[in-house]
């Protein structure tokens, strides 16, 4: 059930996503008799100070939010799975180099690995998928060679050795898909971790600038009028605690759908 929860959550935040912004108004249209209105019939979600539609602001953020959570991982993936993949196989060669240089990465917290990154690279949503994805690649890069120094010592793998088989096969035809399931949760736990870190490079300054709206700039414009209009934070802060919610509840829910050891 939970796990179910968590993919109509999913699910649903995808849908406000791709739909969401041909069905609201204009994020950026202003309403100049209802500045910092409150929820009603004509402004859902209510308004921010300069009378923009909140609802509209929220939908076109959990575009930008989701796309730098998933394009970000995506980018981890496809640069940390293949070092770690090289890195678990060659253990004797390659292993140390690689795991001492992700160890130096490690020493930072994710957040300050980001906010540095993005300080260094600028302020923009293209540079935020950057930092975020280069701050997961420790993470990734570790989990892949886990699984495939468990892997390699399989007698499936012993036995494709026998055979003749290339390196190269071995790792692409016989480690990586024993290790894909593991990786497939690992990327759903860290889609959460991205949404969350964009908001607070968003909230920052240093992520998507306005009036380009995310659901951290919602919350930065939020900020100075919490005792006028608190609803102005209450929503992005909701949509963020839903879907980061929903992706590790389905996370959670394919780790145990994916584990080998809790089939019949």
């Amino acid at each position: 059930p939970a796990a179910m929860a968590g993919l109509v959550l999913v699910a649903g935040f995808l849908a406000l996503a791709v739909i969401g912004p041909f069905v609201t108004a204009d994020p950026a249209a202003q309403d100049y008799s209802a500045p910092l209105a409150p929820p009603s019939g004509g402004h859902l979600l209510g308004t921010d100070d300069l009378g923009r539609d909140l609802l509209a602001r929220v939908t076109y953020g959990a575009r930008v939010s989701l796309e730098a959570g998933v394009l970000s991982v995506l980018l981890a993936m496809v640069v940390g799975v293949p070092i770690g993949l090289v890195a678990g196989y060659y253990r004797r060669f390659l292993d140390p180099v690689v795991m001492r240089l992700v160890d130096v990465v490690l020493a930072f917290p994710f957040l300050i690995f980001a906010v540095g990154m993005a300080a260094i690279l600028g302020p923009s949503l293209r540079n935020v998928i950057i930092a975020l994805g280069v701050s997961q690649l420790p993470g990734i890069i570790r989990v892949t060679r886990g699984e495939v120094l468990a892997l390699r010592e399989l007698d499936y793998v012993a036995a494709a050795v026998a055979d003749g088989a290339g390196d190269g096969r071995i790792m692409f035809r016989y480690v990586l898909p024993g290790a894909t399931s593991t990786l497939i949760v690992q990327a759903t736990v860290g889609i959460p971790t991205a949404i969350i870190g964009e908001a607070t490079l968003s909230f920052l300054g240093l992520g998507v600038q306005p009036p380009t709206p995310s659901w951290g700039v919602v919350l930065t414009d939020a900020q100075q009028f919490l005792d006028q209009a608190p609803w102005l934070a209450i929503w992005p802060g909701v949509m963020i605690a839903l879907s980061t919610l929903g992706f590790n509840l389905l996370g959670d829910g394919l780790r145990d759908a994916l584990d080998p050891r809790s089939v019949r």
